[in-house]
């Protein structure tokens, strides 16, 4: 079903068109079918249905949305959706032409794919998709229907597509990261002698749900242990807690750590947080446009290496936007499994990293900052900067 009842909008793309139709063309892409939520949602200029934000699996099968999209041919574009997105695309339309929202699982998608790449008369050029995220039933189909099509890696290029990040954008990652600072900052306030990390992750929750944020994961330690899961440890007086939480706004990504303590922090926990905050404004005085991943982390690594905790201390640096790692990458399997190949490449304004110094000290615990800074023509923009000190609990 082709349903673009309502939509009186011109087909005017969400993204910039002439950057993708040269990542394409670098690709040796014709046509992008892209099935991953981030993608889909980046393509549909933020729009995700609510239905399936949690999961995906219904019935027998999952929910997979498709942007379908031509190289230097947007009014060829389309949108392959569930059969109840009708009523979204009715409410506020679809910027594609072809919106079909039919689906309630991935065969019947792909078919609609089909469909719609016959109509438009791509059926064997090369077809970019996204491999880790279109499962292999609807993969099958689409191979078999597409006679004499190649299919292609379009990752890439959707990252490259994202990575510089838009005002838009850089305002819901600021706000993101604003509002994981604020709700950190309350839940280690909040905490007492005798909180468990099982209740302080709650609190943390209902903080972060609160201020309009998606919660998506706190990675908590208490005293001396380097275990970050939940569990029914308690925190006593003179104990550290290291609080690290990913919260999502509109589907952008805020991930920063804060460090509490439980009375007055004494000189051996001034001294080792003021060693991570070294590292941490060592690799911040390197971030800049036109700068590289590679003379900022070199530095912050340096003066690691002179650190007196720098056996169990580590440096590391990551691109953020819609999922936690994305472009620019910037270190090699450290610890997330893929190559750092934008090292050596000039950082863009606009582009938004996350640096973070982590401590496993063997006594006194888990002693980590994660900041988020945006890259600017003169330097960068921190966001979520407060909390960056020892944050006193149970006030």
């Amino acid at each position: 079903m082709n349903n673009n009842a309502g939509n009186t909008r011109p087909a005017v793309p969400p993204f910039d068109t002439a950057k993708l139709d040269r990542l394409m063309e670098e690709a040796g892409i014709d046509v992008i079918v892209a099935t991953s939520k981030h993608n889909t949602q980046y393509l549909m200029g933020g729009y995700k249905f609510i239905f399936f934000a949690a999961m995906d699996a219904i019935g027998h099968s999952r929910y997979l949305p498709m942007v379908i999209y031509e190289k230097g041919a947007p009014d060829h574009s389309a949108y392959v959706g569930n059969r109840m997105e009708g009523a979204e695309h009715h409410n506020n339309p679809f910027w594609t032409p072809a919106v079909h929202t039919a689906t309630w699982g991935t065969q019947d998608a792909a078919g609609l794919a089909v469909d719609h790449l016959k109509k438009i008369g791509k059926t064997s050029g090369r077809i970019g998709i996204e491999p880790a995220f279109l499962p292999s039933d609807a993969r099958d189909l689409l191979a078999s229907r597409l006679d004499g099509a190649r299919f292609v890696d379009a990752t890439h290029a959707l990252e490259r597509l994202r990575a510089v990040k838009t005002p838009d954008e850089l305002a819901k990652l600021r706000r993101a990261s604003e509002l994981i600072t604020d709700s950190m900052l309350a839940t280690i306030a909040a905490a007492r002698a005798g909180s468990t990390k099982a209740e302080i992750i709650e609190q943390l929750r209902r903080e972060e749900t609160n201020r309009g944020l998606h919660f998506e994961y706190c990675l908590l330690t208490l005293g001396a242990s380097h275990n970050r899961a939940a569990s029914s440890q308690a925190w006593a007086e003179g104990e550290v807690m290291s609080i690290d939480s990913g919260g999502n706004y509109h589907g952008y990504i805020g991930d920063l750590c804060r460090m509490g303590v439980l009375g007055k922090p004494d000189a051996e926990l001034e001294d080792l947080l003021a060693e991570v905050e070294s590292i941490q404004q060592t690799a911040f005085a390197g971030v800049r446009a036109g700068a590289t991943g590679s003379e900022m982390i070199v530095a912050a690594e340096d003066v690691l290496k002179a650190s007196p905790s720098a056996a169990f201390t580590d440096f590391f640096c990551h691109g953020m936007g819609l999922i936690s790692h994305e472009a620019p990458f910037l270190m090699t399997n450290h610890p997330v499994a893929y190559e750092g190949i934008d090292a050596d490449r000039p950082l863009e304004a606009g582009m938004v990293i996350s640096v973070e110094t982590t401590m496993l000290h063997p006594k006194r615990g888990f002693i980590k900052l994660e900041d988020t800074l945006a890259i600017t023509d003169g330097g960068y923009e921190m966001f979520g900067d407060r909390g960056r000190g020892w944050n006193r609990g149970g006030v």
